[in-house]
């Protein structure tokens, strides 16, 4: 699913520049036992006059313990003094003049058991996590300084196993497999080039059954390509831009790529209408082609790229909203899941060290596989409104399912200060 599509509600069909940090962040907590993934939410709660105390606190209305904590560069993790094990609550309060990211580690291995990010002065965040036997520290980032490392707190004589947690991922981990990645999709724009000029060569000599028959093999190569969009820059749109902010929608002039072939196609169009658009496509995928060597995606991004792509594919294949005439958008999300595939192969070495569920996720690109594949019949896919309610249904809970894992890649996979 293209950078363009996720843009449909916008109104642009270029890529975006690549999102902040900040946006980018997942922060990582223990809920119902395992490690999820949720978007950093607003500044906190103000700190109030009830809230300043120190030390454990009864159960609250939620029914878990609850200790205020302290974070500042000179008390950080002050009023964590009577450690007790199982599942808790920290109210992180900042009693400094700056905004803090505040992370929960094993003091020994510098593993995260949870995270708060963004933490503003005067305000006051909570971070659940379930803690056994160890030794754990608070470390206390605030903007534009040093991290700051609170006391080292012991906890002994446990009954249950702490909650899931992750050594850092560094830029530099980054770096390997974005540099794998980077060289498969240039053999991809290779193989792109080849079936988008069979594609041309069709519409040129005016064969449109044959056409017809080229244009979704050179798609779905574009379409495996997803973690790459977004360093494609305008080529994205030009490639595989939808109708999305165009006033003219299918008729506008700036309507390109292969969506609008797909409309030609479909709708009845003549070869003689097609040349130009075929022409335009083929000249961008070859401009991408020779261009690629000397693009350079952003290490950080790579985590969360493996998360987006099933993503947007739920969000714009699975509803139909980028079909154009060929009803194939379920061979488009199994491209996608082949693209997914690629991207964590390569992030494996991080993740096998770092994500207990990988197993868990393994099965569900099976499992999602299987399904998908049972809907293409000798390369003529069933288009989504064909389909029976509770096949589509299933189509849909085992890509949503998906989705939910891969957040644990984009959280595992983001960078984080530790200094």
């Amino acid at each position: 699913m293209p950078e363009a599509a996720r843009n449909a509600d916008s109104g642009s069909i270029s890529a975006p520049p690549s999102p902040s940090p900040a946006a980018r962040r997942r922060h990582l907590f223990l809920a119902g036992g395992a490690l999820v993934a949720a978007v950093a939410v607003g500044a906190g709660l103000l700190a109030t006059g009830g809230s300043g105390g120190t030390g454990p606190r009864e159960a609250a209305a939620d029914g878990f313990r609850h200790t205020t904590v302290e974070v500042a560069p000179t008390g950080c993790g002050r009023g964590w003094n009577r450690p007790e094990p199982g599942r808790q609550v920290f109210d992180l309060r900042n009693t400094s003049s700056a905004a803090a990211e505040v992370y929960l580690t094993d003091a020994k291995t510098g593993a995260v058991y949870g995270e708060v990010e963004g933490l503003a002065p005067g305000t006051v965040r909570p971070l659940r996590v379930t803690l056994g036997n160890g030794a754990y520290a608070f470390k206390c980032l605030p903007d534009d300084a040093d991290a700051v490392t609170g006391p080292t707190v012991r906890i002994t004589g446990a009954r249950v196993k702490s909650g899931p947690a992750a050594v850092p991922v560094s830029q530099q981990d980054l770096i390997p497999p974005t540099l794998a990645y980077q060289k498969w999709i240039q053999a991809r724009t290779v193989e792109l080039a080849e079936k988008t000029d069979v594609l041309r060569a069709a519409v040129d000599r005016g064969d449109l059954a044959a056409a017809r028959a080229a244009w979704l093999p050179a798609h779905l190569v574009y379409e495996r390509m997803g973690a790459a969009y977004g360093t494609f820059g305008d080529a994205d749109g030009e490639i595989n831009g939808t109708t999305a902010g165009l006033s003219g929608s299918v008729r506008d002039k700036d309507f390109t790529g292969f969506h609008r072939i797909e409309y030609g196609l479909w709708h009845g169009e003549s070869a003689s209408s097609l040349r130009g658009p075929a022409d335009r496509l083929a000249k961008a995928v070859h401009a991408l082609r020779t261009s690629w060597p000397s693009e350079r995606m952003d290490p950080a991004d790579v985590g969360l790229r493996a998360h987006e792509i099933l993503e947007n594919t739920v969000q714009f294949e699975l509803t139909g909203r980028t079909d154009y005439g060929s009803g194939t958008n379920l061979a488009t999300a199994r491209a996608n899941l082949d693209g997914t595939r690629v991207l964590l192969g390569f992030l494996r070495p991080l993740l096998k060290t770092r994500d207990t569920g990988l197993a868990g996720l393994d099965s569900w690109l099976d499992r999602t596989q299987h399904a998908l594949d049972g809907l293409d019949h000798d390369d003529h896919w069933s288009p989504l409104d064909q389909l029976p309610l509770a096949q589509r249904e299933k189509v849909d809970a085992d890509l949503g399912e998906l989705v939910e894992r891969l957040a644990d890649v984009a959280a595992l996979t983001d960078v984080r200060r530790t200094a």
